[in-house]
């Protein structure tokens, strides 16, 4: 029902990440939800960082400490203007609550395990459009969270990357 659902939206700060979030804010995000950005860094966690964040994801961040360069620093996040826009206006203008969870790791496992952790009734990530080749020798995170993932799983195409 909405006013309380768990919506995760899979970030990267890519293009197709963004429209991702659009997407799920104009067309799920409703009163009183939850949406949850998971964003996941490949590359292992710094030193200073527990243990336990390195295994399990940082504590839930806030979207008012989500805005503060120096605690994203902290965790060795880049802070991204527009997406702090998007979240600023759709936490005011739709009334629902905003926060972060990073995980470190690899993307595909670490979607599915969020998806567990944060219970969420539904993830909407991007597309980078690779081709099928690349595709096979990459491997697709995209494709890998479809088939494994515990709820349902949204996919916004970038409509100009993904012309013929």
């Amino acid at each position: 029902m909405p006013g309380d659902r768990k919506i995760g939206v899979a970030m990267d700060f890519s293009k197709s990440s963004k429209l991702a979030l659009q997407w799920a804010i104009d067309n799920l995000a409703d009163k009183g939800d939850f949406l949850y950005i998971i964003h996941i860094k490949s590359d292992s966690a710094d030193e200073s960082l527990d243990l336990h964040w390195t295994t399990h994801g940082s504590p839930l961040i806030p979207l008012t400490e989500f805005r503060e360069p120096e605690i994203m620093k902290k965790y060795g996040v880049q802070t991204d203007i527009e997406v702090l826009d998007t979240l600023d206006t759709a936490s005011r203008q739709k009334e629902i609550k905003v926060v972060t969870k990073l995980y470190w790791g690899d993307a595909r496992e670490k979607l599915c395990e969020a998806i567990e952790d944060l219970k969420l009734e539904s993830l909407v990530m991007g597309s980078r459009g690779l081709s099928t080749i690349k595709r096979i020798l990459l491997g697709s995170v995209t494709n890998y969270v479809m088939s494994n993932a515990a709820c349902p799983v949204t996919i916004v195409k970038d409509p100009i990357s993904h012309k013929h």
